[in-house]
């Protein structure tokens, strides 16, 4: 176990049967409660971006906001939301993902970024990766550079992070 892992996973509540039952629910709140752990946390969620000269950290609504915000003060670097649709005014570019039944659509400001520029993605939670996937495509078809993937906890058996391939994945907490 990594030395963040075996700091942070205290502070990450395991709720059953949410938000439906056989669901057991990582809860990061006790994390954001705690100033010292919450700051661990970004710190280690940049240190494999430190010299990979992100211009630009974009994160998923919402808990990605919390995280994607923090990284990029850290890293100095702007940062760009990529929300639902129909969230932002401006013109958009979209990327859809799939849901266990149908699907879902992600968006960002067209002008947020410009090619070849270098982007970290950045989430609390990598499940699936369908959404993240999605993010990915988003900055493929702006002509951005994906530098890397963070995320604060990755669910293993889901094996999102075949689907992110080739893409750099860190995760601080693995379950």
């Amino acid at each position: 176990m990594a030395k963040e892992q075996l700091i942070l996973t205290r502070y990450i509540r395991d709720i059953p049967d949410w938000p439906k039952k056989g669901i057991l629910f990582r809860d990061i709140t006790p994390l954001l409660g705690d100033p010292e752990a919450f700051s661990a946390a970004v710190d280690a969620l940049c240190v494999p971006f430190k010299r990979a000269g992100v211009k630009y950290v974009a994160a998923i609504e919402a808990r990605g906001f919390i995280f994607g915000a923090a990284v990029a003060a850290k890293l100095r670097a702007g940062f760009i939301p990529i929300r639902k649709k129909g969230k932002l005014p401006c013109r958009t570019e979209s990327a859809s993902y799939a849901l266990e039944y149908g699907t879902d659509c992600i968006e960002m400001h067209r002008d947020a970024i410009q090619e070849r520029d270098k982007v970290l993605l950045v989430d609390d939670l990598l499940a699936t990766g369908g959404t993240m996937r999605a993010a990915c495509e988003l900055m493929e078809k702006v002509g951005a550079q994906v530098v890397g993937i963070a995320c604060v906890i990755e669910l293993l058996d889901l094996q999102g992070r075949q689907r992110l391939a080739p893409h750099k994945v860190h995760a601080l907490i693995s379950y």
